[in-house]
């Protein structure tokens, strides 16, 4: 598709992302778009970047535009919050295919009218690099509260929902084989190229008072669990992973790499699932409402992670050193 000009790309978003009534869209010309506020807002930025986060050889352009979208979500979601809009920055490069764009938007619209969220406005520039900058913001669930970090306890269990690893094992197969990982991992590829947004999930853990804080794990349980950890009473964790490490596609890609399936688990990456805390007496009532719910170990008074006992030393993704 060949835009003549800028106004050619709005028409485009346009068509994506119509009006609709009582929407916090502004009108065309509008500088800002208002948020009508009932209570308070949860707010989250992120940045998506070609050959950073996302590598066009195997992503196709609906994944892309519905991953940028998805991972904000999932900001929102492990807050326990209702996302309602967001904002988009779009960095164009030239000599884009003609179907691109379309696509693009194609995917990122379809997971917005399932989440009903609005597209409040952002900025369009020409760019050497694609790019995409989002902000997202949300609003509490029945419960009226946002899930913050920091308030785990000694004595509290930890537990994730979802795949943990799942998404690593996707990722580290595309970059090895391409397209041809989608048949050889199907579930562990569709984890990476498109995560499902816990929100459902985030709103149930909110409404149990038991629960003190979650996060989403985007940087690996490694990585993640001590940030968790670092605001709270509990300054350490004895873990267990045996319920996650057993998935099999997790289990024959450490077998054919000649890794322990912990060792996936742990490194992740970009799961997009759910960690918390929560007092022990309110396991059982917690699985009944989340199934998926699993327990990987006990917050401590003892600073460090320990994996059936032993101190792990992994030192998961980061940003600037990975």
């Amino acid at each position: 598709m060949t835009f003549r000009c800028e106004q050619d790309f709005l028409d485009l978003i346009d068509r994506h992302f119509p009006d609709t009534p009582g929407s916090a869209r502004p009108k065309r010309g509008d500088d800002c778009c208002i948020v009508p506020r009932g209570s308070n807002l949860c707010l989250s930025t992120d940045l998506f970047l070609d050959t950073v986060h996302f590598r066009r050889s195997y992503f196709h352009p609906e994944e892309i535009g519905y991953k940028a979208l998805a991972v904000n979500i999932s900001d929102v979601a492990a807050m326990g919050g209702v996302p309602k809009g967001f904002t988009m920055e779009l960095m164009i490069p030239d000599n884009m295919p003609d179907d691109f764009w379309p696509r693009f938007l194609t995917g990122m619209s379809a997971l917005a009218r399932k989440h009903d969220l609005t597209l409040g406005g952002g900025d369009l520039s020409r760019s050497p690099n694609l790019g995409v900058g989002m902000t997202i913001w949300g609003e509490p669930g029945p419960s009226g509260r946002f899930l913050a970090r920091g308030d785990a306890r000694p004595g509290d269990l930890l537990f994730v929902v979802g795949k943990i690893g799942l998404a690593r094992v996707g990722f580290y197969s595309l970059e090895e084989s391409g397209n041809a990982a989608r048949d050889a991992f199907p579930e562990a590829t569709a984890a990476h190229l498109r995560p499902r947004p816990k929100v459902a999930e985030g709103l149930a853990l909110a409404s149990f008072p038991q629960v003190r804080g979650v996060m989403d794990i985007s940087d690996g349980l490694a990585r993640d669990l001590p940030r968790f950890l670092a605001q709270s009473q509990a300054k350490g964790a004895d873990l267990d992973l045996s319920y996650c490490t057993s998935h099999p596609e997790v289990l024959l890609y450490a077998q054919n790499h000649a890794r322990a399936p912990h060792e996936v688990v742990l490194l992740g990456g970009e799961d997009y699932g759910l960690l918390g805390a929560c007092s022990p007496e309110s396991l059982r009532a917690l699985q009944a409402s989340l199934p998926e719910l699993t327990v990987i170990g006990t917050a401590t008074n003892l600073p460090g992670l320990r994996l059936h006992g032993d101190p792990l030393t992994l030192p998961g993704f980061d940003h600037f050193t990975s």
